[in-house]
């Protein structure tokens, strides 16, 4: 009888176990929060970020990268295409002119983070949809093998000079930092003189690549002399030992184009606490100091953060009004298919 009993005790015993680990089981799913990010900084970049965020806040990070060829613009159309269902909670760009669309067709909602309190403020939306942080800059490089450093271009303006003809590459206009930049350039000179600028790249037949990556390998391995491309593809190229050096232009007049990330909350987002979360980690000095000391050297917005060796201690980089530059994005979009694609 008391071996009945023990037995029937212990079968009960452990169902209860089994029901108690159920609990446990559906509690821990149910608390376990996460966040979807989308993100066009290279991956190489925002991984570590991403995973360190998770690393501190137990918050599992779902996160979709952006290819080099349609830099930011994949990411943007689908966001937008996700409009009546938002599928990603936070939109980290490399960039600042296509969340400045977003913010426009009504895709962003208004989060002024705690972490941002000490970023200048042109770097931040004045009604809280996007933030900037970390920067880039437009470089031009050459190859130091084939270009005395006495006659590198020295203004992204020397690149039309014909003696550079055929020998100068860039990124696809019509996507990532090379499109803002044109836009940057219409805003700063207006349509004529922008537009004339464009016309005489074309007449010195300027090469057109995939990326600004794609870029920097093409200098290097000699097959043009000179690039334009982003300070972060042209490092790279200094730690693959490819024989190039970079020139921060305009240093004397316009000033060089500077490219900070942005973040951003998107509207009706499935996570917006962990969003806030992660946007508060990403704005934070710890994250500018990251980028800065990676192979991206980014440059901290903050003051007092050091800025990377690369860097001149005093850059003197364009000063536009971001929200004007970004109304200039689909008509300068029109005006570079003319040029570049008929």
């Amino acid at each position: 009888m008391n071996k009945l009993n023990n037995g029937k005790n212990c079968n009960i015993f452990f169902l209860n176990f089994l029901i108690l680990l159920m609990f446990i089981s559906l509690f821990s799913c149910q608390s376990k929060e996460t966040v979807v990010v989308y993100t066009s900084l290279d991956q190489i970049y925002s991984e570590p970020i991403l995973k360190e965020f998770e690393k501190k806040t137990g918050i599992t990070v779902k996160a979709v990268y952006d290819t080099e060829t349609a830099k930011t613009v994949g990411l943007v159309n689908k966001i937008i295409a996700e409009k009546d269902n938002p599928q990603c909670d936070v939109f980290w760009n490399n960039e600042f002119l296509r969340t400045i669309v977003l913010k426009e067709k009504g895709i962003l909602t208004p989060y002024n983070s705690p972490s941002a309190s000490d970023i200048p403020k042109e770097f931040r939306d004045t009604e809280g949809y996007w933030t900037g942080f970390a920067a880039r800059t437009r470089v031009i490089i050459y190859n130091t093998e084939l270009v005395d450093s006495s006659d590198a271009p020295q203004s992204i303006f020397d690149l039309v000079d014909s003696k550079w003809k055929g020998e100068v590459g860039i990124a696809n206009p019509l996507f990532g930092t090379t499109s803002s930049h044109v836009a940057a350039l219409y805003l700063a000179f207006g349509k004529t003189k922008a537009r004339d600028y464009l016309l005489k790249l074309k007449a010195n037949k300027t090469r057109v690549f995939d990326g600004n990556a794609v870029v920097k390998n093409m200098v290097g391995d000699g097959e043009v002399k000179v690039g334009l491309t982003d300070s972060d593809d042209a490092n790279i190229g200094l730690e693959q030992k490819k024989p190039i050096a970079i020139v921060f232009p305009d240093q004397d007049s316009l000033g060089t184009f500077f490219i900070p990330n942005t973040v951003s909350l998107i509207k009706n987002c499935p996570h917006p606490d962990a969003g806030m979360k992660l946007i508060d980690y990403l704005l934070s000095s710890e994250v500018e100091e990251k980028l800065s000391k990676s192979l991206s050297k980014q440059i901290p917005l903050r003051k007092g953060l050091e800025f990377p060796d690369i860097v001149p201690e005093n850059l003197v980089y364009m000063e536009i009004d971001y929200q004007e530059c970004a109304a200039l994005i689909e008509s300068t979009a029109v005006e570079v298919k003319e040029i570049f694609l008929k």
